[in-house]
């Protein structure tokens, strides 16, 4: 695990299962744009969380990419989670840009809701074939960006699920500075 303070911000990346996030106020579903029960990361935070969750996120969709929407965790061990539309790699553009807007967008609904901790997936880097490395970059300059006017979040995590992806993120945070 890596981990670095930053405007009293602690920023870390963890390998682990974004649905076992335990002592983290929400967690980031990097969802599809019906907001249902997908592969990868959605449909490991909708089985982990029960049909409630489905139910609740029904009056919510469809979402566009870069857009986040806020529900319960429902059987989760967070209180919330947000869940975000990333772009397709190659079809959704400015796709930098609209990556960022996940980050962007989950932060300020955490500051909205007052929630003190956020853990994200690698979003977009599943099927939506965004490269990690890329993502990383985008995924870190978003987050360092929010940092200095963040009030409320004091803990945000990144979970990836592969050693790999852990040693791409723990390599970019170490190299970005605010």
């Amino acid at each position: 695990m890596t981990a670095k303070k930053i405007s009293g911000v602690e920023i870390e990346c963890v390998r682990g299962d974004i649905a076992s996030q335990h002592g983290i106020t929400a967690v980031v579903n990097a969802a599809n744009a019906q907001l249902r029960m997908g592969g990868g990361v959605a449909g490991a935070i909708h089985r982990a969380a029960g049909p409630g969750l489905e139910e609740e996120c029904r009056p919510l969709a469809p979402i566009k990419p870069g857009q986040a929407v806020i529900t319960s965790g429902h059987n989760l061990p967070n209180r919330y989670v947000i869940h975000c539309l990333g772009p397709v790699y190659g079809v959704d553009k400015p796709e930098a840009e609209l990556l960022a807007n996940c980050y962007r967008n989950a932060l300020r609904l955490a500051e909205e809701h007052g929630i003190d901790s956020i853990a994200f997936p690698a979003i977009s880097t599943g099927a939506f074939g965004y490269p990690v490395e890329d993502a990383a970059e985008v995924a870190c300059s978003a987050v360092l960006e929010a940092v200095p006017k963040l009030k409320s979040v004091k803990k945000i995590r990144f979970v990836l699920h592969s050693e790999r992806d852990l040693m791409l993120y723990e390599k970019v945070l170490e190299t970005k500075t605010v």
